[in-house]
């Protein structure tokens, strides 16, 4: 699969069925030796009032997307799970 294939596929949790974000609003995080992906780095929605704060980000490991169908990507994140954190950049 092309990278460009990924652009615009939403992401959505089947744990709870969120949807978490679009790729192309996100950043890849790539094995420089490999070339594979390694995860997925999603920027947390702030409203309007919340621009001076910092900005949260969720990781996805690869390894916790489950499906990349047509239209949305398919991961499985709980709360619980190593790969659910929350950085501020």
């Amino acid at each position: 699969m092309r990278l460009g294939e990924l652009m615009g596929k939403e992401i959505v949790n089947i744990y709870n069925g969120a949807r978490l974000g679009v790729v192309g609003e996100s950043d890849l995080a790539f094995d420089v030796d490999s070339g594979e992906i390694r995860s997925i780095i999603v920027p947390r929605k702030n409203g309007f009032f919340n621009l001076w704060l910092d900005r949260q980000q969720l990781i996805i490991p690869w390894d916790a997307v489950r499906k990349v169908g047509a239209e949305v990507i398919i991961v499985e994140l709980d709360q619980t799970s190593p790969g659910y954190k929350k950085f501020s950049i």
